[in-house]
């Protein structure tokens, strides 16, 4: 009797650790992905990067005092991290692109405008034909986006 719950009590705390430790693991890997990143763009001082948050495989981290921001993407299709100086930047602003038919949202880009040049930097940040979850990912990923519009408009306009 006792072998048994024994054996079974092992079994349990396998079944338990097994996705702990993957999770664990993943997670150790993704803050290293972001640190290196943050390095990449601030080498000596990465740690700079005061504000950082991730959701749905979206990072963004922002330097609010040098004013220098990061989104970084890492979607298993195309991973990529934008850096932008928002010293340079007058103004920020989400663009939705939706499908003419529906309110389904295909895209969610940020627009920034140049303060020199007018120019306008498109920095895509959510895409349809990427998202596995579809419309509840676009959902999240769009509340995501206006708070983290809120910061950064924070940031250009000190």
């Amino acid at each position: 009797m006792e072998t048994s719950v024994t054996i079974i009590g092992i079994v349990i705390a396998i079944i338990v650790a097994i996705p702990i430790y993957f999770s664990a693991r993943s997670n150790a890997a993704n803050k290293s992905k972001i640190l290196n990143i943050k390095k990449k763009f601030n080498p000596t001082h990465p740690q700079d990067f005061d504000l950082t948050e991730s959701q749905s495989n979206k990072t963004f981290t922002i330097d609010q005092k040098h004013r220098k921001f990061i989104l970084m993407n890492f979607n298993p299709n195309q991973q990529e991290s934008t850096f932008l100086d928002l010293k340079s930047v007058s103004s920020c602003k989400l663009v939705l692109t939706t499908d003419g038919n529906s309110d389904t949202i295909l895209k969610i880009d940020f627009e920034f405008q140049e303060k020199e040049t007018s120019k306008k930097i498109t920095i895509p940040f959510y895409d349809f034909d990427d998202d596995r979850i579809k419309q509840i990912s676009a959902y999240q990923d769009h509340i995501f986006a206006k708070k983290w519009l809120k910061t950064i408009q924070d940031s250009i306009s000190r």
